[in-house]
């Protein structure tokens, strides 16, 4: 999947000093998992059954909360579906990225409304109660204007769920193909290269939310961290939550993450919704720097190797 921006370059902004961030603490982080159970291309001999699994195991075995957003259109037999079971029976919570992942602004809110009603029967079945009822928007498109974002808003309050933010990415699903082509290859200076600008990226992520957030808001509010169930981040989710560890983070849950003020005009669906950190930086006089853009190395690295399978 592509999200619009190159994630976030938006999530960009002056990084904070030294001295602030010497004296803040309490540092929270929820982990959001985007496009289960599928998110292609795999390297060879990898299944999405697989990917899912590894990436359960490594969020179970170091006890960290997360929540995971489903595109049913993608349950395509058994495995797919047992790739949802597992998630549930490892206590994770499943939430709702609509049935098909299409851009908001490119429907009606007719087909929007039909697209969360139609993924609710395979979240109905795994979910406990309603904690299922958070709604991450795919591309993170939250409508064409304000007139359709307050229209989507009352789907959802209609529906009675809640909308899951997104605080800080690095990006991650920007490396998906470049891992098939690289593993495909069996390049190991391609697929060492990849693991180092991956943990990079993380790295760079947090310095920029840390700055973002202090130069909005005055403080580290608890970051709603975006991530993708793909292959190089199934593999790199040890040292992502390392990384997070040693930056001085803890986890939560997004419920714990979003009881924060900074999210509730996003909860509170009666409000308008969060303005885009651009826009509030712009309010504020703040400059927003852009991330590294890695889209061209990403794009050449192993290019030249045999095509990887995209099921």
């Amino acid at each position: 999947m592509r999200k619009g921006l190159l994630v976030l370059a938006l999530l960009s902004a002056v990084a904070p000093t030294t001295q602030a961030l010497a004296h803040s603490d309490g540092l929270q982080i929820a982990i959001t998992i985007d496009d289960l159970p599928v998110h292609a291309p795999y390297p060879p001999g990898l299944t999405p059954l697989d990917v899912n699994r590894q990436m359960i195991a490594a969020l179970r075995s170091r006890r960290v909360p997360a929540i995971a957003f489903v595109n049913a259109v993608n349950i395509k037999d058994a495995a797919t579906m047992q790739a949802l079971e597992d998630w549930h029976a490892a206590g994770f919570t499943l939430g709702n990225h609509t049935w098909s992942h299409p851009h908001l602004s490119e429907m009606s809110i007719g087909r929007f409304d039909d697209e969360i009603t139609k993924d609710e029967p395979v979240l109905n079945k795994l979910g406990r109660n309603s904690d299922w009822k958070w709604l991450r928007y795919p591309y993170l498109d939250e409508g064409k204007d304000e007139a359709q974002r307050a229209a989507a808003r009352q789907v959802l309050a209609k529906h009675g769920y809640r909308v899951a933010d997104v605080t800080t990415s690095f990006s991650d699903w920007a490396f998906t193909p470049a891992w098939a082509r690289c593993n495909a290859a069996q390049d190991k200076a391609g697929i060492a290269e990849l693991e180092r600008m991956y943990l990079s990226a993380v790295k760079e992520s947090i310095s920029i939310a840390r700055g973002t957030s202090h130069s909005l808001y005055g403080r580290d509010i608890p970051y709603v961290l975006l991530m993708h169930v793909s292959a190089m981040s199934a593999h790199m989710m040890p040292r992502v939550i390392q990384a997070y560890r040693e930056a001085g983070f803890r986890f939560v849950t997004i419920d714990r993450a979003e009881s924060d003020p900074a999210y509730r005009p996003d909860i509170d669906l009666s409000l308008p919704g969060r303005a885009p950190d651009w826009k509030i930086a712009q309010q504020k006089g703040v400059k927003l720097p852009q991330a590294t853009d890695l889209g061209p190395k990403l794009a050449s690295i192993c290019s030249a190797g045999p095509a990887a399978p995209n099921p």
